[in-house]
């Protein structure tokens, strides 16, 4: 044998194990196509795996996704969980704040009705017997320019109805609010009074529609003009 012969020899004996593996893995890939055809699958599903690029499976990817998702939820609920709870409070606060102001303006509307009923009442309720007491009381519920002419009158009048032995017993039909502020208001009075004198004896009934402008003075409702409307 000569030495040409002798390399080939040595050639061809160190390319059998890669033709040998070869072998095996066209064997394997035979092996696929066989038993995806055997499953109903078509061999180009089997031959395709043997060129298709590496990658993560499918059910990594979708789990990936899932985190993902899940990643962003988390980071969405605390701040949508903050806006609800600010939303929530400033509803709750808005709903105090009107409740008050509703219970505030009944009071209030309350205490000036309360105010011109009494006013009204002493106005049109006088008794020469006991004048002076009438007549302070009138004074007591009153303010500004009301008080001053009632006060500057107070002793003419109580010459007047004594000498006729007058005396006026009044009743509030109906009042009502025709304006009002946290300051001040205008109510009208409906009053009627029965009035005997030495003149009717028997006494005279007589009906008065009364408009009372009202101020807040110390934490008091108090009538600071008085007009005769009808």
């Amino acid at each position: 044998m000569s030495a040409d012969d002798a390399r080939e020899d040595a050639a061809r004996a160190d390319d059998a194990p890669a033709d040998e593996a070869h072998a095996v893995a066209a064997g394997a890939d035979d092996a696929r196509e066989e038993q995806a055809r055997a499953d109903g699958a078509p061999a180009e599903n089997a031959r395709a795996d043997r060129t298709r690029r590496p990658g993560l499976p499918a059910s990594l990817r979708r789990l990936g996704g899932r985190l993902a998702t899940a990643a962003r939820r988390g980071r969405a609920l605390p701040a949508t969980l903050a806006v609800a709870t600010v939303a929530a409070t400033a509803l709750s606060g808005w709903l105090c704040v009107e409740v008050y102001e509703q219970r505030a303006q009944t009071q209030r509307h309350q205490d000036i009705l309360a105010a011109a009923r009494q006013s009204a009442l002493n106005f049109t309720s006088l008794d020469y017997r006991h004048y002076d007491r009438d007549s302070k009381n009138v004074l007591k519920g009153a303010t500004g320019d009301f008080k001053e002419q009632f006060a500057s009158q107070t002793a003419e009048l109580t010459k007047l109805v004594a000498s006729n032995k007058s005396v006026s017993e009044g009743q509030v039909l109906e009042a009502g609010i025709a304006r009002a502020d946290e300051r001040s208001a205008r109510v009208l009075v409906v009053a009627d009074s029965k009035v005997t004198n030495s003149a009717a004896p028997e006494g005279q009934s007589r009906t008065y529609r009364l408009q009372l402008d009202l101020v807040l003075e110390r934490g008091r409702w108090l009538t600071s003009n008085v007009e005769f409307v009808g």
